[in-house]
């Protein structure tokens, strides 16, 4: 059995898709149609996977966490998961380019491809794609769309530097 519960997050209205086991899908839903869920899975807010992402993610919000410890069950290509991988390496607070996860994956000129790995990313924020952005510096895309990935990124740098400045950090 497929399960999914609506999170109101900070940014939009999120659902969350688990089974039994782990989390398998985070959807981002400026225009929630509830029948496009209902259809395919059965809801329940109080499903202990479901229930721990909320939890999880309004901690990641609020900035009191910056890693996520949710069992999570990645159905792609083997590309895809490899990039998806390494994306969960990117440290909290920063961002890496494209190109820079391409050569970690298996050459600089397969960019292009960690771009749409990244856009089949199933659990956005949880597997952190919003850090990946242009060798330019600018922010590339984002399934969520590119104003929710500069908030992520804002508030992942604010969270960054204001523990750096509580610990008594330059920053």
């Amino acid at each position: 059995m497929i399960y999914y519960k609506n999170y109101e997050s900070p940014v939009e209205l999120l659902v969350l898709v688990s089974d039994d086991s782990a989390l398998l899908e985070i959807h981002f839903c400026i225009q929630f149609n509830e029948s496009v869920f209902s259809e395919k899975y059965r809801k329940n807010n109080d499903h202990p996977i479901l229930v721990e992402t909320e939890r999880q993610l309004d901690e990641y919000f609020r900035g009191k966490r910056t890693r996520f410890d949710i069992p999570v069950k990645l159905s792609g290509t083997d590309f895809q998961k490899k990039v998806w991988n390494e994306l969960r390496k990117i440290p909290f607070g920063t961002t890496i380019s494209y190109q820079k996860i391409a050569k970690e994956v298996g050459g600089k000129n397969k960019a292009r491809a960690v771009g749409l790995a990244n856009k089949k990313n199933p659990v956005p924020i949880i597997i952190p794609c919003h850090r990946v952005i242009s060798k330019d510096g600018s922010l590339g895309g984002f399934s969520g769309s590119v104003p929710i990935k500069r908030y992520l990124i804002e508030l992942e740098k604010i969270v960054l530097d204001s523990r750096k400045k509580k610990n008594g950090l330059e920053v």
